[in-house]
């Protein structure tokens, strides 16, 4: 039940101007779309899967505006520094030193464990999944073509001048003095914000991961991939680049000035780039790099289904900082619950006769996400309609189902058998479970309270929440 070109127009926030901008395809009959991935050394955590959340919401907006969509999600396998900019080892190689193990290996792990992911919270396969490491050749020969005119060697390795480009650094908007503080000094570069293109293997240091280049044996520098394998899938000039807002500062002007030695001319390679805000703990904002973070199977492991997390990152708008807390995933888990539940119930009582019109809901769905993916506009909307008793439990499921389209929680599938995941240090197992409840109902039944509230305390302090009066009747409670 998608929408079509024709609804409410599209609207979406270009960092490159600071301002809301209508969408406007280079071709309609193919939507290009590309995100940056992740670093495969560790597994990706929940504030890195925020990024993912959100392109998958943008890609599900332009498919439900009837856009065919061609989307690519890169996997970085090598190249990332242990600074975004041109400092510290390459992240897979001190990962595979620190762990004694391949280098592929990792890689082949984590990218397994990212891919389990998104699949977990329902984020759509995209259409390439590109690895770093099987686009090298085409990495050289980008740099070879841009190297006489824009770049020059050094001992470690191949870097370019950035004031041979117009306009450097537009997209992260910030003086020059300001940056020089956050890039540290490499002997020899021209000005401080230049960047590795091809960053040379140091005199007797054994990577596993090198390849010969005109610059010596080595391997790329991080911004380069990106402009590489969008340009190999996309085309020069595509429509959409996303990725965090920490690439607004580095790595996205580092592409763009890439592009522009390439192609010779001023354009970006995106007409449009969006960064997604942070996820932040009252400690600050996650990173794998600092050694302690959580990820999804954190969250599972206490019992949270995947998709209460998907939720929770609606209810917030993409560009707003969104705080990560126990209190807000518990409320992102009591809304599925009782979404699910809502939805369940329709599908009981249906007998496949549509009455009423749930039109007006759709193109409130459809104005609010044409309206910069306003995600946290959209569920009211759900609810709403899902409450609506003049439309009959057929309408209001085949509504659904477009709202499942749109925000991706699975509604019209999901039970609430589905959201009752056993945390992994449990004390108790499901089938113990419901033999005590079958021992408090035969107390309740016989007025034995004091039992009866002494079996639900014992499940309390096990982790169960016992709820009367849900048919299902126990659920884990959320301890984090």
């Amino acid at each position: 039940m998608a929408a079509t070109m024709t609804g409410a127009p599209l609207i979406l926030y270009n960092s490159l101007t600071r301002s809301l901008e209508p969408f406007r395809a280079i071709d309609p009959a193919n939507v290009r779309v590309y995100s940056c991935g992740p670093t495969v050394y560790n597994y990706v955590h929940i504030g890195n899967l925020r990024a993912y959340v959100f392109t998958d919401t943008l890609s599900r907006v332009l498919t439900w505006k009837g856009y065919p969509l061609t989307h690519v999600i890169n996997i970085t396998d090598v190249g990332h520094l242990t600074s975004d900019a041109d400092a510290g080892d390459d992240k897979m190689e001190a990962a595979a030193r620190a762990s004694a193990r391949s280098i592929w290996d990792i890689a082949a792990h984590y990218t397994a464990a990212f891919k389990q992911n998104i699949a977990d919270l329902n984020i759509r396969t995209p259409t390439h999944f590109p690895l770093a490491t099987d686009h090298i050749e085409g990495m050289i020969a980008f740099a070879g073509k841009i190297a006489p005119e824009h770049c020059y060697e050094l001992e470690s390795g191949l870097y370019f001048d950035v004031t041979t480009v117009p306009d450097y650094g537009r997209l992260a908007r910030v003086a020059d003095d300001e940056r020089e503080g956050r890039i540290d000094p490499v002997a020899g570069k021209r000005h401080p914000q230049d960047f590795a293109i091809w960053r040379k293997s140091p005199p007797g240091e054994n990577r596993q991961m090198e390849w010969d280049s005109p610059w010596g044996r080595g391997a790329p520098g991080w911004h380069l991939e990106c402009s590489v394998m969008s340009q190999h899938f996309l085309g020069a000039s595509f429509d959409v680049h996303t990725g965090g807002i920490d690439h607004r500062e580095i790595h996205h002007p580092n592409e763009i000035a890439q592009n522009q030695a390439h192609c010779a001319c001023a354009d970006t390679g995106a007409t449009i780039w969006m960064h997604n805000n942070f996820l932040v703990e009252r400690s600050g904002k996650m990173s794998k790099s600092s050694g302690s973070f959580t990820t999804l199977t954190t969250l599972v492991d206490l019992g949270v289904h995947p998709l209460a997390y998907r939720l929770m990152c609606l209810s917030a708008h993409y560009r707003s900082e969104l705080e990560f807390s126990g209190e807000n995933l518990a409320a992102a888990s009591t809304r599925l619950k009782r979404l699910v539940m809502t939805a369940q119930a329709l599908r009981a009582r249906n007998d496949g006769t549509e009455t009423g019109d749930a039109t007006r809901y759709l193109e409130a769905l459809d104005a609010a996400v044409s309206d910069d993916l306003n995600t946290p506009r959209a569920l009211p909307v759900l609810d709403e309609m899902l409450a609506d008793k003049k439309l009959s439990p057929a309408t209001r499921l085949k509504a659904l189902a477009a709202f499942d389209d749109v925000l991706g929680l699975k509604l019209s599938e999901l039970t609430r058998e589905d959201l009752r995941v056993r945390p992994a240090e449990a004390g108790i197992a499901p089938e113990e479970i419901e033999v005590r409840l079958a021992e408090r109902r035969e107390a309740r039944a016989a007025k034995d309270f004091a039992r009866s509230d002494a079996i639900r305390d014992d499940l309390t302090a096990l982790g169960v929440e016992v709820m009367d009066g849900d048919p299902l009747g126990w659920d884990w409670k959320l301890a984090l």
